[in-house]
């Protein structure tokens, strides 16, 4: 009779502990399966004006209650690349139900000639923004490619680009600057980089206090007036 009794409660213990083990099983999946599903109900958005923050969140409405373990990034990115504002942007989950994007403004480098409210941004696009930031003109066709390239070269050189007064691209793909001190400079084609470390030598140098043009189109003449 006691071995029975034994037997009987050895099987209540088993079928407790199997109990627990399947109870516990199941609540983990309970668990995975709640956050595998967990929806988006909050978005943030930051690095610009309230209003185009704004703007864009209420663009960005539609992913609300979607699976934040399956955003679509193609969607953010394009809406978010249809403002030339933006220079970069991150996106970020904070999990269970939350999406954080920061955005990082574009720095203004140039002025289009003609318009104060069409400006240039770092990014290489235009912007319709008015400031009242000294920045230099743009004459001539803008070309976004080319023109990061020839502000990367006075980047490199003595000037600073933001210093100068103007700018100008013309249609046989060279360059004139204007300086502040209101000093042309007429670029070559190619060399641009030595060119320009030879107009700064020229302008600092007292013997040249006078010059108004520096024409160094042809290679290898110099020419001032």
């Amino acid at each position: 009779m006691m071995h029975r009794l034994t037997d009987k409660k050895n099987r209540i213990i088993i079928y407790l502990i199997l109990l627990l083990i399947l109870s516990t099983t199941n609540n983990k999946s309970l668990k995975f399966q709640h956050n595998y599903s967990a929806k988006i109900n909050k978005i943030q958005v930051s690095g610009l004006s309230d209003r185009v923050n704004s703007q864009i969140r209420n663009r960005l409405e539609k992913l609300i209650h979607s699976n934040i373990f399956f955003i679509n990034k193609d969607k953010i990115d394009k809406i978010i690349s249809e403002y030339n504002l933006v220079e970069l942007y991150s996106v970020k989950k904070i999990y269970p139900s939350k999406i954080e994007i920061k955005i990082e403004q574009t720095k203004f480098i140039a002025k289009i000639s003609g318009s104060n409210q069409v400006l240039v941004g770092s990014n290489g696009k235009l912007i319709k923004y008015e400031i009242n930031e000294r920045l230099p003109f743009l004459f001539g066709k803008f070309n976004s490619k080319k023109f990061l390239e020839f502000k990367g070269i006075v980047d490199n050189s003595a000037f600073k680009f933001n210093n100068l007064k103007s700018v100008s691209f013309y249609p046989s793909k060279r360059w004139d600057i204007t300086t502040v001190e209101n000093i042309s400079i007429n670029l070559p084609k190619d060399n641009l980089l030595q060119s320009l470390n030879l107009a700064y030598k020229l302008i600092i140098d007292d013997s040249f206090k006078k010059i108004n043009i520096i024409d160094l189109r042809v290679k290898n003449h110099l020419v001032i007036k």
